[in-house]
């Protein structure tokens, strides 16, 4: 049995600069880092006696091959490998899915980690980064950037430059341990309880980033074009520990992103927003993700505890994390235990 283990991550800066709607003209860039949350994945070599592979996620499905599997990841992730022999193969996560932590990039890289590992070829991080986004991008045409497959593959705190050919090139941002623990005090994470797909908003910007012709063309480019440049300065307060500048940036990045679509924040969250502003000294705060639901995060230097008792009123629970420095990894490799019994 193989099992690995892939974080998820958000997204400090660049969001949405990923989609070659827009690296394909301007060239992207985002500054993201993994957190202590993460998808697991089992895979295991069914016995001789067993004629059909199991597929377990939030359904249960018993195939005969690859192609006959509906979930999409799963299936051309098998069928890229060719994955013949009959397999039990698992997953589960520690969040869930459409809440803007990039869990399909996620599930996508931890399971070529896991097929990878299953049939012994290099665990190329890069390469597997690549074939996720192919799979997402290329065969299943997704309207999703590079940066899920990317950050799940590298872990820590990354600065993702995507060339105008698409060529991605992974930079390492040093953040110690004190001020990953500042972060993680000051950056309050809640769950808004709203579950999301990220499809429509992103084929929205994609589509309006692709025609000259649509009336938000120019909108959507230049909050796009914004995003990039704030994205850029996040960086830069990170290497300069100036967490407080990252939180007002943060704030205009709030703003930026708000043109890109009216689906990315609701009035409500808005007016959330406001609120815990003027009340608990809240410096910004983003949507995780796309936009539409899933998590908030609000950096409160002062008064977290209040602020977590305020959004707990208001049905967001608070939810710990940590960055997280590794990428994703096998934890377990029994194959060739089981290989030798055989």
């Amino acid at each position: 049995m193989i099992i690995t283990r892939t974080p998820f991550r958000i997204t400090l800066g660049g969001g949405g600069t990923d989609l070659p709607s827009f690296y394909s003209e301007h060239g992207g860039f985002v500054f993201a880092m993994t957190i202590n949350k993460y998808m697991y994945h089992m895979l295991h070599r069914l016995p001789v006696t067993e004629r059909k592979s199991i597929i377990r996620y939030a359904q249960v499905e018993y195939v005969n091959a690859p192609s006959e599997i509906q979930h999409p990841l799963a299936r051309e992730a098998l069928r890229m490998h060719d994955v013949r022999e009959f397999i039990e193969l698992s997953s589960m996560a520690d969040m869930p899915a459409k809440t803007g932590l990039g869990s399909s990039g996620a599930y996508l890289v931890g399971l070529l980690t896991a097929i990878r590992a299953y049939q012994r070829k290099p665990l190329d991080v890069a390469q597997i980064a690549e074939e996720a986004c192919h799979i997402e991008m290329e065969v299943l045409k997704d309207p999703v950037g590079k940066q899920d497959q990317y950050m799940a593959a590298y872990g820590g705190f990354r600065t993702l430059d995507i060339a105008r050919d698409g060529r991605v090139t992974v930079g390492t941002v040093p953040v110690d341990f004190t001020t990953a623990n500042e972060l993680a005090h000051k950056a309050r994470i809640y769950y808004t309880g709203i579950q999301r797909s990220a499809t429509t908003i992103l084929k929205s910007q994609d589509e309006a980033s692709r025609n000259r012709q649509r009336p938000d063309h120019a909108r959507v480019v230049e909050a796009l074009c914004q995003i990039k440049e704030i994205g850029l300065q996040i960086k830069q307060a990170f290497l300069t520990r100036d967490l407080d500048g990252f939180a007002r940036l943060m704030d205009s990045h709030w703003q930026a992103k708000r043109n890109l679509s009216p689906n990315v924040s609701l009035s409500f969250f808005d007016e959330v927003y406001a609120r815990v502003k003027k009340e608990f000294g809240v410096l910004g705060g983003k949507i995780i993700g796309a936009g539409g639901g899933g998590f908030l995060m609000l950096y409160c230097p002062e008064q977290a505890r209040a602020l977590d008792a305020f959004m707990l009123e208001n049905d967001m629970p608070p939810v710990s994390y940590f960055p997280s420095m590794q990428g994703a990894h096998v934890v377990s490799d029994l194959t060739a235990y089981d290989e030798f019994d055989s």
